[in-house]
């Protein structure tokens, strides 16, 4: 069998990022640390930093005064913010610099005329704080249809969660064009993303079966399955290399696998071993069967 790994599967630099502050931090903080939301979606990663000692905080009961709060990857709202330097705790931002830059482009169009829209998902973290920065003038869109149904308006500015999905994106910006009068595009899908993407899209039309493993709460993820999927119906979408099934390996002999960006380099290298160990075992298993 031959097991063909996506270009730049694995951490980006923000995530990288995130997790090198987060250890830092741990080796110096004195008093509790927790994180605001899980630094990054992964499941592997979040169980690690929890044995390490840094918890995950969803709530400004969970704080006292004194704590270090490490800000997760995707950021939050100025909200958010206000509320934690009003605990008193000592924050430590990991928001990605990527997001900060959107971040700061949803503020700059807020203080402009003319609707914002944002194509994401509404409840995802990274959207949540975008909304933080819009004064209220901004609007999620998360599919093409939806996009259709809106009103006509003189003047929008359209961005993008930044890890969103390439075709949607444009897709609903030629939806804005014929609603809009003057349409400021604003393409913010991270470098990092759209090179995988083009990377997962071009190896699920090499392969016979592709697997995709990151957090299911993962976005980037998330996209990088659908993508695949659109093009290779025999996509799997796996958190760890323990869910892997024969019937997915079944009559594959060159086989797919993309990493989302908070997917560990240790995982995927793992997922690689368990796919080779299960394809020598069915060997080992024909050649008994065929003596």
């Amino acid at each position: 069998m031959e097991i063909i790994v996506a270009r730049k599967s694995g951490f980006c630099y923000g995530v990288r990022r995130a997790l090198q502050l987060v250890r830092k931090t741990g080796k110096k903080a004195g008093r509790r640390i927790f994180s605001w939301g899980e630094i990054i979606h992964n499941p592997e990663v979040i169980q690690e930093l929890e044995q390490e000692g840094i918890r995950v905080a969803t709530s400004l009961s969970q704080l006292q005064a004194g704590d270090t709060v490490i800000i997760r990857s995707h950021g939050v709202s100025p909200a958010i913010y206000r509320a934690l330097r009003r605990k008193k705790v000592k924050l430590v931002d990991a928001t990605c610099p990527i997001v900060k830059k959107i971040q700061q482009l949803v503020d700059r169009l807020s203080r402009q005329a003319g609707e914002i829209i944002i194509v994401g998902n509404k409840n995802h973290p990274e959207i949540q704080g975008l909304l933080g920065y819009s004064r209220k003038k901004a609007l999620v869109v998360e599919s093409e249809e939806q996009a259709r149904t809106l009103p006509f308006r003189k003047k929008r500015a359209v961005l993008a969660q930044s890890t969103q999905d390439g075709q949607l994106f444009s897709q609903v910006v030629a939806a804005l064009v014929e609603k809009t009068a003057e349409l400021q595009v604003y393409n913010t899908i991270c470098q990092s993303t759209r090179v995988r993407q083009v990377a997962t899209a071009r190896l699920a039309g090499e392969v016979e079966a592709l697997l995709i493993i990151g957090g299911k709460n993962s976005s980037n993820t998330n996209k990088l399955y659908q993508i695949s999927r659109r093009l290779l119906p025999r996509t799997y979408f796996i958190e760890s290399p323990e869910e892997i099934t024969p019937d997915m390996l079944q009559g594959v002999n060159k086989i797919g696998l993309s990493g989302g960006a908070s997917t560990p380099p240790e995982v995927i290298k793992k997922t690689v071993a368990a796919i080779s160990h299960s394809f020598q075992q069915n060997s080992n298993q024909e050649k008994v069967t065929h003596d």
